[in-house]
C-alpha cells in the first residue's frame, strides 16, 4: 500500500495533467460508442426490426442493468487498491464487448453486447474522479473534472463524425464481406472498428502513475459501510440534491443525444453521414469548450473565495438549459435546431466540473471512489436509462406517431429540465449546511 500524501506532497503539474489528459481519452472512448449506437438507430432499427422503445432500452437499460451490479463492488476495490490499473481493465472489458456488439445478428445479442460494455465503463469514472482528487489541489480540482469530461463530447462527435465517414463510404444497411466473418452490415463493421482503439488506450494507461492517496489520520483505512452510509445520511440534501439534479440534467441529455440524429432524419430528410458531419461538429466544439470553460470558470470562483463558487457555475449553466432544451425540437429549420443543439451542449458541458468537484470536496479520500460509483449509479438509472426511454415511450404511445418525435423531445425536456435546477438548488443549500456543521465542529 502507498503511504499517504502530505499536505504540501500533491504531485507535479506536468504529471497531474498528463493523468488528467489520458483519463480523459479514456471517457472519450467510452462515449463514442454510445453516441455511435445513437446514429445508427434508424438503420438498426430497420434491420433488426426493433420498435423506438426497444432501440431506447438498447441504448439506455442495457448499459445500466450490469453497470448496478459491478458499480459499487468494484468503486469498493478501487477505495482500497490500484485504481490505475482497475481503469486499464476496465477499457481492455469494454473493447472487447463494444466489438462484440459487431458481432451481433439478433436483437438479444446486440442486447447482451451492451450489457458487457456497460459492465466494462462501471470501472472508468469512480476511480478516474478519485484519482483526480489525489492530483489535483481544490482550487484547481473543477478545471481538472472539466478536462475529464471533456470526453463525453470528444467521443460523441468523433463517433458521429467519423460514423458519418464512414457511412458515407460504407452504408450502414449495406452488406460487407470481411474475412472470417463473411456478410456483415455497415453497422455492424464500425462497432468492430471501434473496439480497436481501447485495446491501445489501455496499454498507455499503464504509463500513469498510481497517486498516492490524500489521507489522514482514520482516513488511511478503508471505511466501514456503515461509516460512509452515516456521514451520507448527514449530508444527504447536499449528496441527493446535487445527484439528482445532474441526473435530470442527463436524462435531458442522454433522452435528446439518443434521438438527436433520427430526428433530424425523420423531420429534416438528413442522411446517416449528413447528421454525422453536422451534428458531430456541433458536438465536438460546443460540448468540449463548455466543459473546458465550464470547469475553469468554477476553479475560479473557488479560487477568489466565492463561497459554493464549483455550483454557482453549475446553477447557472441549469438555468440558460431550461428554455434551451425545450425549444430546439421546435425550430422551423434544421439550422436553428442545430444552433441551440449547439447551445444545449456547451451548457450541459460547462456544468459538470464544478459539480463533480463539489462531491469529491464533501467526501472523505477512502470514500471516493464508492459515492462516485453511488453517482454514477444514479445518473445511470434516471439519466442513461429513462432519458431515451422516457422520449421513445411519449412518441409511442402519447402520440403514437414516429414522425411526432420533435413533440416528445420537448416534452420531456420541459417537465425534465426545471425538475434538475430545483434539484440542484436543493443540493447547493445541503452543501452549506454541511459546510457549517464542519466550520462547528
Amino acid at each position: 500500500m502507498q503511504p499517504p500524501a502530505t499536505e504540501t506532497a500533491w504531485p507535479p503539474a506536468r504529471t497531474a495533467w498528463f493523468a488528467a489528459i489520458v483519463l480523459m481519452l479514456a471517457n472519450t472512448l467510452a462515449f463514442v460508442d454510445r453516441q455511435a449506437l445513437a446514429l445508427l438507430v434508424q438503420p438498426i432499427k430497420q434491420d433488426l426490426g426493433a420498435s423506438d422503445t426497444a432501440m431506447s432500452l438498447l441504448y439506455g437499460l442495457s448499459f445500466t442493468m450490469f453497470y448496478v451490479m459491478v458499480g459499487l463492488p468494484v468503486a469498493r476495490l478501487a477505495d482500497r487498491s490500484n485504481r490505475r490499473n482497475i481503469i486499464a481493465f476496465s477499457i481492455f472489458l469494454w473493447s472487447i464487448a463494444t466489438a462484440a456488439c459487431g458481432l451481433a445478428r439478433s436483437f438479444g445479442t446486440l442486447f447482451a453486447a451492451r450489457v458487457a460494455v456497460g459492465a466494462g465503463e462501471g470501472g472508468l469514472s469512480p476511480s478516474a474522479y478519485s484519482m483526480l482528487s489525489d492530483y489535483f489541489p481544490r482550487n484547481k480540482l473543477a478545471a481538472a473534472m472539466g478536462v475529464y469530461q471533456m470526453g463525453i463530447y470528444l467521443g460523441g462527435a468523433l463517433a458521429l463524425v467519423l460514423g458519418g465517414l464512414i457511412a458515407g463510404s460504407i452504408p450502414p444497411t449495406s452488406t460487407v464481406d470481411l474475412p472470417l466473418l463473411g456478410a456483415t452490415k455497415g453497422w455492424q463493421f464500425l462497432f468492430l472498428l471501434l473496439g480497436i482503439p481501447g485495446i491501445l488506450l489501455s496499454l498507455l494507461l499503464l504509463a500513469v502513475r498510481e497517486p498516492a492517496r490524500r489521507v489522514s489520520g482514520g482516513d488511511q483505512e478503508v471505511a466501514p459501510l456503515s461509516a460512509f452510509f452515516r456521514h451520507l445520511g448527514g449530508r444527504k440534501a447536499a449528496y441527493f440534491g446535487i445527484g439528482l439534479g445532474f441526473a435530470l440534467m442527463i436524462l435531458v441529455g442522454n433522452g435528446t443525444g439518443a434521438w438527436i440524429p433520427a430526428f433530424f432524419e425523420r423531420r429534416f430528410g438528413w442522411s446517416t453521414a449528413e447528421i454525422g458531419a453536422k451534428y458531430g461538429l456541433i458536438v465536438f466544439f460546443c460540448g468540449t469548450s463548455g466543459a473546458l470553460i465550464g470547469g475553469f470558470v468554477a476553479s475560479w470562483l473557488q479560487g477568489r473565495g466565492i463561497a459554493r463558487g464549483n455550483l454557482w457555475a453549475a446553477v447557472f449553466g441549469f438555468t440558460v438549459l431550461i428554455p434551451i432544451t425545450i425549444a430546439f425540437p421546435l425550430m422551423p429549420t434544421p439550422e436553428l435546431a442545430l444552433a441551440l443543439i449547439g447551445a444545449m451542449n456547451f451548457f450541459a458541458g460547462f456544468n459538470f466540473g464544478g459539480g463533480l468537484a463539489t462531491l469529491q470536496e464533501l467526501t472523505p479520500n477512502r470514500m471516493r471512489a464508492l459515492v462516485s460509483a453511488g453517482y454514477m449509479l444514479l445518473i445511470n438509472l434516471v439519466g442513461a436509462t429513462l432519458g431515451p426511454t422516457a422520449v421513445a415511450l411519449v412518441t409511442d404511445y402519447w402520440f403514437r406517431d414516429p414522425a411526432a418525435l420533435h413533440y416528445a423531445i420537448s416534452f420531456t425536456c420541459a417537465i425534465a429540465s426545471p425538475l434538475s435546477l430545483v434539484c440542484l438548488l436543493i443540493g447547493m443549500a445541503g452543501v452549506r449546511r454541511a459546510q457549517r456543521q464542519a466550520e462547528l465542529s
